[in-house]
């Protein structure tokens, strides 16, 4: 499997700076530096070996190979239907159906978007491991943010935890919400008698929900969604704490007479894309199930 590599040629505003101080501007951190070093990895100027302290000069042609990245002989390949929204050298937005978990688990070892990836990846020889950037629940479809190499992971990862990548979700719940817009700012922790349930409790880790009515039916309200944080089952902790569950998500209060799953959806994504430098957003069509309640 190749390694990934990225590659830069300088011009006068580079000349006299050192490699390190370059890399470090294109956010390479000391950490990953010293992995290419001792790790199979390389840094060249125009073909050749050079350390971090060589000096750049105008017209050279600097490259950084990454070490190679070996997958998880745990991760089985695996053939699975899911939509590219869009590719690049650097990162997938996968447009994931429902019932697809994302991730194996002790339940799911196969049959997981990773497993997937793991075989698309082969078939086209990406040469990566999976690196998921956001997960969506089992039952939950819509945009996830896939990257493609470990050091692009490690600049959407930062994004994240900066709350730099903003994520609209759209849900359909059980009942008549009358304000028009809302702000949830509840804690939500693990519930005592549970490994998977959460709930809203004062110990509870800081979440806070927005939400906006999109349209009001007879017995239920459809809703667009933005979190300030990212708890574990946030969204359908918090409008199951207001008393107006997702419809289909019995976990938390809803019933499945129309939908046999929470009916929500990730259906739009932004963010700074590091390596093209700019903004990027994506956006993805309700699923047929969540259609079908609406009608």
């Amino acid at each position: 499997m190749k390694s990934f590599q990225l590659q830069w040629t300088m011009t006068k505003v580079e000349e006299g700076k050192l490699v390190r101080e370059f890399l470090q501007e294109k956010r390479i951190s000391k950490r990953a530096l010293t992995d290419i070093k001792f790790s199979g990895g390389a840094i060249k100027v125009n073909g050749e070996d050079v350390n971090v302290r060589h000096l750049l000069k105008d017209g050279e042609i600097l490259t950084v190979i990454f070490p190679e990245e070996k997958r998880s002989d745990g991760l089985k390949r695996q053939k699975l239907e899911f939509q590219i929204v869009y590719e690049d050298d650097h990162c997938l937005v996968i447009n994931k159906p429902p019932f697809l978990p994302s991730i194996p688990s002790r339940e799911h070892q196969t049959g997981t978007l990773a497993n997937g990836l793991a075989d698309y990846y082969e078939e086209n020889d990406i040469p990566s491991t999976v690196h998921i950037v956001n997960r969506l629940d089992k039952d939950t479809s819509g945009i996830m943010l896939i990257a493609k190499h470990r050091f692009a992971h490690s600049l959407f990862s930062a994004e994240q935890k900066d709350k730099r990548i903003e994520r609209t979700y759209t849900a359909i719940v059980h009942g008549i919400i009358e304000n028009d817009t809302g702000i949830i700012n509840e804690p939500i922790g693990r519930k005592a008698d549970s490994i998977i349930e959460r709930e809203v409790r004062s110990d509870g880790q800081t979440a806070v929900t927005h939400y906006r009515v999109l349209q009001r039916f007879d017995d239920k309200t459809l809703l667009s969604l933005k979190l300030e944080t990212g708890r574990t089952h946030q969204i359908r902790v918090h409008l199951s704490s207001m008393g107006h569950p997702l419809c289909g998500d019995t976990l938390y209060g809803g019933m499945r007479t129309e939908i046999n799953r929470q009916a929500l959806h990730s259906e739009h994504i932004c963010f700074w894309h590091p390596f093209l430098e700019k903004e990027i957003s994506f956006s993805t069509e309700l699923p047929l199930d969540m259609k079908e309640i609406l009608k």
